[in-house]
C-alpha cells in the first residue's frame, strides 16, 4: 500500500512538473509573440486616447473600459477562432492577410500625415465624444472598429510567431496574448488620460514638492499626448512597411528584402559597438520608407476615387 502511495505521489509530482513546464513554455511563447507585435501595440495605445477627448473626466475610464471589453471580445470571440482555423486549414492565407492589414496601417499613417500638411482640405472635426454623453455609443463603436484592425494585426503577428506549436498550444498562447495585451494597452491608456487629473490632485496638496510635480504633469500632458500621436503615426508606417517587406520575401519576391538586408549587414560591419542598433535603425527606416510610399499611393487612389464619386 505504501509503495503504491509513493508511486502515486511520484506520478503527481511528475505531472506537476510537466504542468509547470507547460505553463512556462506558454508564458515564454506568449512573451515572444507579444514582443513581435510591439509596434502595433504602441500604435493601439497611441490611437485610443483621442476617443475620450472632450468627455467629462468622470466618464473617461468608463468609456475606456467599454472599449477594452469590445477589444477583448474582438480578439477572443472573432479573431482568435478565425486565425486558428486559417492556421490549421489555410496557413498560406496568413501572409496575404497580414499584408492587407499592413497596407491598411500604411494608409492610416499616410492619411494622418496628409491631414497635417493639408489642413485646408480637411475640415476640423469635433470629436463625437465632445458632443455629450448621448454620443458615447458612437464613440465606443468607432473605437472598437479601429481596434479590430489593430487587434487582428496583433493576433496574426503573434500567430505567425508560434505557427509551429500544436493547435491547443496555439489557442492557449493566443488567448494569453489577447488578454495580456488588452490589459496592457488599456491600462496604459487609462493612466495616460487620467494623468492630468492626478496632476491637479497633486497640485492642490500642501506639499511644495507635490504641487510642483502636479503642475509639471498638468503642463506636460498636452506635449505627451502630442508626442504619443506622432509616435502612433510613425509606428503605423514602420509596422505596416515591415509587414509588407517581410511578406514579399515570404511570398517569393526577395529583391526588396535582400536590398534592405544587405544594407543592414553593411551598416553593422562598418560600425563597431553600436552596429546592431544601427542595423536595426536601418531596417526600421527602410520599413518606414516603404510604409510612406505604399501609404501615399493608397491615399492618392482613395482620394481620387472619392473625387470621382463626388463628381458623378
Amino acid at each position: 500500500m505504501s509503495g503504491g502511495l509513493v508511486a502515486l505521489l511520484d506520478d503527481v509530482a511528475a505531472l506537476t512538473r510537466l504542468a509547470a513546464a507547460s505553463i512556462d513554455d506558454v508564458g515564454a511563447a506568449a512573451g515572444r509573440a507579444s514582443a513581435k507585435a510591439a509596434g502595433v501595440v504602441v500604435d493601439d495605445a497611441a490611437v485610443t486616447p483621442r476617443y475620450v477627448q472632450g468627455l467629462q473626466p468622470q466618464r473617461e475610464l468608463s468609456i475606456i473600459w467599454r472599449i477594452a471589453k469590445g477589444s477583448l471580445r474582438n480578439k477572443l470571440l472573432v479573431i482568435l477562432p478565425a486565425a486558428l482555423l486559417l492556421s490549421q486549414f489555410a496557413e498560406w492565407a496568413l501572409t496575404p492577410i497580414l499584408m492587407l492589414g499592413g497596407t491598411y496601417l500604411c494608409f492610416e499613417g499616410a492619411e494622418k500625415i496628409w491631414e497635417k500638411i493639408s489642413p485646408h482640405e480637411h475640415a476640423t472635426e469635433v470629436p463625437a465624444s465632445a458632443a455629450g454623453p448621448e454620443h458615447e455609443k458612437t464613440v465606443v463603436a468607432g473605437a472598437v472598429r479601429t481596434d479590430f484592425i489593430l487587434s487582428a494585426e496583433i493576433m496574426v503577428i503573434a500567430l505567425n510567431e508560434i505557427a509551429g506549436e500544436a493547435f491547443v498550444s496555439r489557442a492557449v498562447i493566443l488567448a494569453v496574448v489577447a488578454v495580456g495585451i488588452t490589459a496592457l494597452v488599456y491600462g496604459v491608456v487609462g493612466l495616460i488620460v487620467k494623468m492630468d487629473d492626478i496632476g491637479l490632485s497633486l497640485a492642490q496638496r500642501s506639499s511644495a514638492v507635490a504641487q510642483k510635480v502636479g503642475r509639471g504633469l498638468v503642463k506636460g500632458m498636452p506635449m505627451v499626448l502630442a508626442t504619443l500621436s506622432t509616435v502612433g503615426i510613425v509606428a503605423m508606417l514602420w509596422v505596416g512597411g515591415h509587414i509588407l517587406l517581410v511578406g514579399t520575401d515570404e511570398l517569393g519576391w526577395h529583391g526588396l528584402y535582400d536590398v534592405v538586408h544587405h544594407a543592414e549587414e553593411a551598416v553593422k560591419d562598418a560600425t563597431a559597438g553600436a552596429g546592431a542598433v544601427l542595423a536595426w535603425l536601418t531596417n526600421t527606416a527602410a520599413s518606414a520608407l516603404i510604409g510612406i510610399v505604399v501609404g501615399a499611393v493608397v491615399v492618392a487612389v482613395f482620394h481620387l476615387v472619392a473625387k470621382v464619386r463626388r463628381a458623378s
